[in-house]
């Protein structure tokens, strides 16, 4: 009986092998594989923009697109723009919802601005966008309102005082450096938190929502970071 069972355990295992190593090929294949191609994509992306992209704006020289950081926290979101829609509610008298395209149509501004990282790095970028004060204009904002709390597609959310985005004349950008944001770094549209720390600067935004809860925490204030996030 030991040597039989011994005979069957040593034809059994090369069987097993096989069938493990025939596992992890497919794994890796769809899975290591695909991460690889995955980043391959983001980066020839990336380096393709940057052939175009403007590198001074008068005078200045400007930071590149490829010199951000990925620290979002759910790596990039891709977007269907035909199914987009960029909702503002909250306490306001008209709700209302925009296509990409909508968007646009609104009168376009462009500012130089830095985004300052709380990690400590920086870049210098020409942003073009829309007034959020030329959005907030067509939905009639009510008097009680004072926070507008920006939600975005991976479901990061954080917020400003209205007054705040009034008086810096913030914009909602959809290009950088005359090309459009590409979706690593936020297509289809990114705040412009003027004065701000970079994780008031949400990418990938979908809804903003106008409110009067004064003490509202996003997703890193509740995690400790500084709710006004002013650069000193």
């Amino acid at each position: 009986m030991r040597v039989t069972t011994g005979n069957n355990s040593g034809t059994s295992r090369p069987k097993h092998l096989m069938i493990l190593w025939m596992l992890l090929l497919v794994v890796l294949f769809l899975f290591g594989c695909g991460t690889s191609n995955s980043g391959d994509a983001e980066k020839s992306s990336i380096e393709e923009l940057v052939k175009v992209e403007v590198t001074e704006y008068e005078g200045k020289d400007l930071s590149s697109i490829a010199d951000f950081r990925e620290n979002s926290i759910k790596g990039p979101q891709y977007i269907d723009i035909s199914a987009y829609r960029l909702k503002i509610d909250g306490l306001v008298g008209k709700p209302t919802e925009w296509t990409y395209e909508e968007v646009l149509d609104n009168k376009p501004y462009t500012k130089l601005v830095t985004l300052n990282c709380v990690e400590g790095w920086s870049v210098d970028i020409l942003w073009e966008g829309v007034l959020l004060q030329d959005l907030f204009a067509t939905v009639d904002v009510k008097d009680s309102a004072n926070t507008v709390i920006f939600h975005s597609e991976d479901g990061y959310t954080t917020s400003l005082p209205l007054q705040t985005i009034l008086d810096r004349e913030m914009l909602l950008a959809y290009k950088m450096n005359d090309v459009v944001l590409p979706p690593e770094r936020g297509f289809p549209f990114q705040l412009v938190a003027e004065d701000k720390l970079g994780y008031k600067w949400a990418k990938w935004i979908t809804r903003i929502e106008l409110s009067d809860d004064v003490n509202y925490k996003g997703y890193w204030e509740q995690r400790g970071f500084d709710n006004d996030a002013t650069i000193n």
